[in-house]
C-alpha cells in the first residue's frame, strides 16, 4: 500500500503543476481585466498611471510564466498570495470556507453510499419486484435531474410549503452564534439534495453487482449449506457485488465537487462556492489557482481511496503489483 501511495504521490506532482499552469494560461487569455475587477467603479475615473501602478502591484503586468513561477515558489513556502477581489490572504479565505464545504461533501457522500447500497441490495434480492422497478425508475430519472433544480424543489416543498426545515444559510436569521443544533438543521436539506443527486450511480452499481453475485457458484453454495438469507446477502453477495462500486468512488469526486458548488449557491451555504465564482469571473489568479489545486488534489485522493478500498475488499488485488 505504501509503495502504491508513493507512486500516486509522485504522479500527482506533474499533474498539479500542469493544472496550475493551465489556470494561469486560461486566466491570461481571458477577456476580463483583473485591474478593473479590483478597482470597481473607482477605476472609471482613475488615471492610466494609477491603473498601471495597480497592475504592477497585483503582478499582472508580468509575463505568464513569471506570474506562475512566482506564485508556485510562494505557494511551496506556504504563502498562497492575496486575493485581489476579496482583498484578503488566500489561505485565510480558503481556511474559513473549506471546512464547511468538506462537511457538506462528506455528509452527502455518506448519504449517497449508505442509502444507495441499502436500496441496491434490496432491489437485487427481488429483481423485477415492485421495489426494484420503483427505485430503478427513480434512479434513472434522478440521473438527468440537475442538482440546483433538486435544491430549488426541496426548498419549495420542505421550507416553504411544510416549513419543517430552513431554506438556507448556516444559522437562523435572528442568531449571531453558530451552534451544533442550528448547523445540523441547516445541513439537512443541502446534504440530502447533494447526496440524492449522487445516489443513482451507487444504487445501480450495487444492484447490478449484487444481482450478478447472487447467481455465482459461491453464493449458491452458501445457500445450499443452509446459511441464512441475511448472511448470504451481507456476508457473500454484498462483499462481491460492492467491488465495482468501490471503483466508482473516485470517479464521482469531480461530480461531487461540481454539485457541491451548485448546492452551496442555492442554499447559501458558506463554503467555497462563492469564492470560486468570484475568482473565476474576476480573474483572481492566486485564489483561482489555490481552489483549482484543492479540487485537483481531491480528485486524486478520491482515485487513491478507490484503489485502497478495492484492495482491502479483494485480497487477490496486490497493492504493489
Amino acid at each position: 500500500m505504501a509503495r502504491m501511495a508513493g507512486r500516486r504521490a509522485l504522479f500527482a506532482v506533474p499533474v498539479l503543476l500542469v493544472v496550475t499552469f493551465g489556470v494561469f494560461a486560461v486566466a491570461a487569455a481571458s477577456p476580463f481585466d483583473p485591474v478593473k475587477a479590483y478597482t470597481g467603479t473607482a477605476g472609471l475615473t482613475a488615471t492610466q498611471e494609477n491603473l498601471d501602478q495597480i497592475r504592477a502591484n497585483l503582478g499582472v503586468d508580468q509575463p505568464l510564466v513569471t506570474r506562475w513561477w512566482n506564485w508556485l515558489m510562494s505557494a511551496l513556502q506556504g504563502d498562497l498570495g492575496n486575493s485581489s477581489v476579496l482583498r484578503r490572504p488566500v489561505a485565510e479565505v480558503v481556511g474559513e470556507r473549506i471546512g464547511w464545504s468538506a462537511l457538506l461533501a462528506v455528509t452527502a457522500f455518506a448519504v449517497a453510499i449508505l442509502l444507495g447500497t441499502a436500496l441496491g441490495v434490496l432491489a437485487a434480492r427481488r429483481r423485477g419486484g415492485w421495489l426494484d422497478r420503483c427505485v430503478s425508475s427513480a434512479a434513472y430519472t434522478l440521473e438527468a435531474a440537475p442538482a440546483f433544480w433538486l435544491g430549488l424543489l426541496a426548498i419549495w416543498f420542505f421550507a416553504l410549503e411544510l416549513g419543517v426545515l430552513p431554506a438556507g444559510g448556516l444559522t437562523d436569521t435572528a442568531s449571531d452564534v453558530v451552534t451544533f443544533g442550528q448547523v445540523a438543521s441547516h445541513l439537512v436539506l443541502p446534504a440530502a439534495v447533494l447526496g440524492i443527486s449522487q445516489l443513482p450511480w451507487f444504487f445501480l452499481y450495487v444492484r447490478q453487482g449484487v444481482a450478478d453475485a447472487l447467481d455465482e457458484d459461491p453464493v449458491r453454495g452458501a445457500r445450499a449449506r443452509g446459511l441464512g438469507e441475511p448472511t448470504v446477502l451481507l456476508g457473500h453477495a454484498l462483499r462481491s457485488g460492492m467491488l465495482p462500486m468501490l471503483t466508482l468512488i473516485g470517479s464521482r469526486v469531480p461530480e461531487l465537487i461540481t454539485g457541491a458548488l451548485l448546492v452551496e449557491t442555492v442554499f447559501s451555504w458558506p463554503g467555497i462556492a462563492a469564492a470560486t465564482v468570484q475568482a473565476a469571473t474576476s480573474v483572481d489568479f492566486p485564489l483561482l489557482a489555490a481552489l483549482t489545486v484543492l479540487a485537483t488534489a481531491a480528485v486524486l485522493a478520491g482515485n487513491l481511496l478507490s484503489d485502497v478500498l478495492y484492495g482491502l475488499a479483494d485480497p487477490r488485488v496486490g497493492f504493489d503489483g
